[in-house]
C-alpha cells in the first residue's frame, strides 16, 4: 500500500470513526438516583421490612435466644452480604435489571431472572394483603373504645377482619371492606412508583424513615411498662444446648434470606440506577448490618410489650409469644389494650406495619417494572408506555388480590406465602447466582470490574464466598430443607386438598424450572457444536463497560486508529455506523500495515 493509498484510507477511517464514535455517544442515559441517599433509603426500604418485627424476635426468642445469633452473623457474613453486595454490584456494573443483567454476563444464566421475577411478581400480589389487614385495623383504632378491648382479640382477627371460612374450599364471599383497603394500598403503591426513581426517591425520604421514628418510641414506650424486664430476658437469654438442633441454623439462614432481600433481582435492579464509581461496596456491607440491628432493636420493643402482657395477665410469657400476622394482629393489639391511652399506642404500631409494608412493595413494584423495561428499551423509552406497564401490573394484581380477601382468602395467603415465594427456591438461586458469577463469569474477572468502579478490590473473602462458602452451606441448607420438609399446615391443624398442595407445588416450579428450561432452550437455538454453543453463552456481551485505556504518548493520528481498532473488536459488524463488510475489511488491512509499520503515520 502505497502512501497516497494510505492517506486516502486513513482520511475515510477517520471520518467513519468520527461518525462511529458520534453514533454512540447518542443512546438515551439511564435514570440514576437523584443522590446516594435515595439508593440507600430505597434498599433500607426494601430489606426493613414486617420480617425484621415479626419474624425475627421469635426466631430469637425459639432457637436459643442469644445463641441465636451465632449461626445467624455466620450466615449473613458468608451468605448474606456476599449475595447481597454481587446482585447490588452487578446491576451497578451493567446498569440493567433483573433480566437482562444475567444476558449481559452469562446468557446461559438468564433463566435466573426468568425465576427471580417470577417470585417478585407473586411477592407483589400477595404481600399488599398485609398492608389491606394493617388498614383495616388501623381505620378500627380510632374509636374511643378499641373493637378488640374486651378480650376478642382472635374473635376480631378471625371473624371481623376475615370472616374465616372452615377451609379453601370454602371461599365465600368477598370482604368489601377489605378490598376497600386493599385498593387503598395499590393507589398509594401506584403513585408511589408512577416516575420511575425520580419518584421513589423521593417518597423514601418519608417511607424509609418514618418506622424507625415509630419503633424508636415504641421501644421507650415498651422498656417503660413493667414486666418489661422478663419480656427481654425471655427474649435473648441464652440456651446453648440450642446449637445442635439443624432447625435452628436453617431458621437462621432462611431469615438471612428473607431479610436481606437477596436472589429476586431487586437489588440489582435498583443498583442500576446507580452512578458507575458509586462505592456499592460500602453501601451493601453498611446497609445489611443495619437491617440486622434493626431486627435486634425491634426484639427488645416487641418483647418488653409481650413482658407487660405477661405479666399483666399472669401466664408464662411463652403463651403470648407468637410470630408472622399473629404477632401484628393478635399479641400486639391484644398488648396494646391494656396500656394508658391504647387508641395511641395501637395507631403508632399500625402505622408503622403500614410504612414497613408499603416500601417493600413499591420498591419490588418499581424492581419488577424496571426488569421488563430493561428487555424492551426502544419500546419503552415513551414514558407513557412505562406508566402503562405500572397501571396493567397494578390492576392485575389487585384482581387476583381479591382472591385473598375473601372469606377463604387467608388459606390462599398462606399458599402463596409459604410455596410461591419459597425459601428453598432462593436457595437455589442462590447457588446459581454464585456458581455464575464465581466460576463461570469469574470471580477475578468482577473483581476487575469492582475495581474499575470502586477504585480498590472488596476484601478477598467476599471472593472466596462466591466460589466456596456460599454455593457449599445453600446448598446443604438446600438439602436440608428437603429431608426437613413437611405440607403447610394453616395454624397447625388445618391440612389442605390434594389440589391445594398441587397449586403451591406449581407456584414453586414455574420459579425453579425457569432455570433448567432457558438453558435447554438457549442451548437448542444456539448454531454449533455443543462444545461451541456453551462457549457462545458463556461468553460476557462485548458492550460490558471496560477499564479506561491506558494513555498513549503518540500522536493523534495513532491514537484514534487504536480507538477504532477497539471499537472493531467491542461492537457487532451490523451496528449503526458500519456501512459494510468492505469498510470492516479496508480497517482490518490498515491495522495490518499500522501494526508493521506504524510510523508512517505519524
Amino acid at each position: 500500500m502505497d502512501q497516497g493509498q494510505n492517506s486516502e484510507v486513513k482520511m475515510n477511517l477517520m471520518n467513519l470513526g468520527t461518525k462511529q464514535v458520534h453514533t454512540q455517544s447518542k443512546p438515551q442515559e439511564r435514570e440514576q438516583w437523584g443522590s446516594k441517599i435515595e439508593f440507600i433509603l430505597a434498599v433500607a426500604g426494601h430489606i426493613v421490612g414486617l420480617g425484621n418485627v415479626w419474624r425475627f424476635p421469635y426466631l430469637c426468642y425459639k432457637n436459643g435466644g442469644g445463641v441465636f445469633f451465632i449461626p445467624y452473623v455466620l450466615f449473613l457474613f458468608t451468605c448474606g452480604i456476599p449475595l447481597f453486595f454481587l446482585e447490588t454490584s452487578l446491576g451497578q456494573f451493567t446498569s440493567q435489571g433483573g433480566i437482562t443483567c444475567w444476558r449481559k454476563i452469562c446468557p446461559l444464566f438468564e433463566g435466573l431472572g426468568y425465576g427471580s421475577q417470577v417470585v417478585v411478581l407473586y411477592t407483589v400480589v400477595y404481600y399488599v394483603i398485609i398492608l389491606a389487614w394493617t388498614f383495616l385495623y388501623l381505620f378500627s383504632s380510632f374509636t374511643s373504645e378499641l373493637p378488640w378491648f374486651y378480650k376478642l382479640f382472635v374473635e376480631f382477627w378471625e371473624r371481623r377482619i376475615l370472616g374465616l371460612s372452615s377451609g379453601i374450599d370454602h371461599i365465600g364471599n368477598i370482604r368489601w371492606d377489605l378490598a376497600l383497603c386493599l385498593l387503598l394500598a395499590w393507589v398509594l403503591c401506584y403513585f408511589c412508583v408512577w416516575n420511575g426513581v425520580k419518584s421513589t426517591g423521593k417518597v423514601v425520604y418519608f417511607t424509609a424513615t418514618f418506622p424507625y421514628v415509630m419503633l424508636v418510641v415504641l421501644l421507650v414506650r415498651g422498656l417503660t411498662l413493667p414486666g418489661a424486664k422478663d419480656g427481654i430476658i425471655f427474649y435473648l437469654y441464652p440456651d446453648p444446648s440450642r446449637l445442635s438442633d439443624p432447625e435452628v441454623w436453617l431458621d437462621a439462614g432462611s431469615q438471612i434470606f428473607y431479610s436481606c432481600g437477596v436472589c429476586t433481582g431487586v437489588l440489582t435492579s435498583l443498583g442500576s440506577y446507580n452512578k458507575y464509581t458509586n462505592n456499592c461496596y460500602r453501601d451493601c456491607v453498611y446497609l445489611c448490618l443495619l437491617n440486622s440491628f434493626t431486627s435486634f432493636v425491634a426484639g427488645f420493643a416487641i418483647f418488653s410489650v409481650l413482658g407487660f402482657m405477661a405479666n399483666e395477665q399472669g401466664v408464662d410469657i411463652s403463651v403470648v409469644a407468637e410470630s408472622g400476622p399473629g404477632l401484628a394482629f393478635i399479641a400486639y393489639p391484644r398488648a396494646v389494650a391494656l396500656m394508658p391511652l391504647p387508641q395511641l399506642w395501637a395507631v403508632s404500631f399500625f402505622v408503622m406495619i403500614i410504612f414497613l409494608g408499603l416500601d417493600s412493595e413499591f420498591v419490588n413494584l418499581e424492581a419488577l417494572v424496571t426488569t421488563i423495561s430493561d428487555m424492551y428499551p426502544a419500546f419503552f423509552q415513551n414514558k407513557c408506555y412505562r406508566k402503562l406497564l405500572l397501571l396493567a401490573i397494578a390492576v392485575g394484581s389487585f384482581l387476583v388480590g381479591i382472591l385473598m380477601v375473601t372469606e377463604g382468602g387467608l388459606y390462599i395467603f398462606q399458599l402463596f406465602d409459604c410455596y410461591a415465594c419459597s425459601g428453598m427456591t432462593l436457595l437455589l438461586f442462590a447457588v446459581l447466582q454464585s456458581v455464575c458469577v464465581g466460576w463461570v463469569y469469574g470471580a477475578d474477572r468482577h473483581y476487575d470490574n469492582i475495581k474499575d468502579m470502586i477504585g480498590y478490590r472488596p476484601w478477598p473473602l467476599m471472593k472466596y464466598c462466591w466460589q466456596y462458602f456460599t454455593p457449599a452451606i445453600c446448598t446443604g441448607t438446600f438439602l436440608f430443607s428437603i429431608i426437613k420438609y413437611t405440607p403447610l399446615k394453616f395454624n397447625n391443624t388445618y391440612e389442605y386438598p390434594w389440589w391445594g398442595y398441587t397449586i403451591g407445588g406449581l407456584f414453586t416450579l414455574s420459579s425453579t424450572l425457569m432455570v433448567p428450561l432457558w438453558m435447554l432452550y438457549a442451548v437448542s437455538i444456539t448454531p454449533g457444536t455443543l462444545r461451541q454453543r456453551l462457549k457462545i453463552l458463556c461468553t460476557p456481551a462485548r458492550d460490558l463497560p471496560t477499564a479506561p485505556l491506558k494513555k498513549e504518548k503518540s500522536k493523534e493520528g495513532f491514537q484514534t486508529f487504536t480507538g477504532l481498532y477497539t471499537l472493531r473488536q467491542t461492537d457487532s459488524p451490523d451496528v449503526a455506523g458500519w456501512n459494510s463488510h468492505q469498510e470492516i475489511k479496508n480497517l482490518d488491512g490498515l491495522i495490518t500495515v499500522m501494526n508493521s509499520d506504524p510510523k508512517q503515520f505519524h
